[in-house]
């Protein structure tokens, strides 16, 4: 099974910032569309932003010009950098990769931020 391996998660006041990370192996991620979900309790699951193997980024309105996704190709790993982070950004964030040509998506098992003052 692939591994995902997250780190970054934590407590954090409104307006803070907080830097997610999720590595992988080379042969993984060299071949597969990064992002990253979250899940706040008693709510879907949401994408909040992906990276394809090419760099194309999209993001969810709820995050757009707040989050940045990037690949960080010497270390197999995909960052999602928060700022001016809001109560409502509370979730569990999970990591997740799909290889081209695939449609299965594989997760990690989430990292906590929370958002509070």
């Amino acid at each position: 099974q692939v591994q995902l391996v997250e780190s970054g998660g934590g407590l954090v006041q409104p307006g803070g910032s907080l830097q997610l990370s999720c590595a992988t192996s080379r042969s993984i991620f060299s071949v597969s569309n990064m992002g990253w979900d979250r899940q706040a309790p008693g709510k879907q699951r949401e994408l909040v932003a992906s990276i394809t193997t090419t760099g194309r980024t999209n993001y969810a309105d709820s995050v757009k010009g707040r989050f940045t996704i990037s690949r960080d190709n010497a270390k197999n790993t995909v960052v999602l950098q928060m700022s001016s982070l809001k109560p409502e950004d509370t979730a569990v964030y999970y990591c997740n990769a799909q290889p081209l040509g695939s449609g299965y998506n594989n997760w990690g098992q989430g990292t906590q931020v929370t958002v509070s003052s």
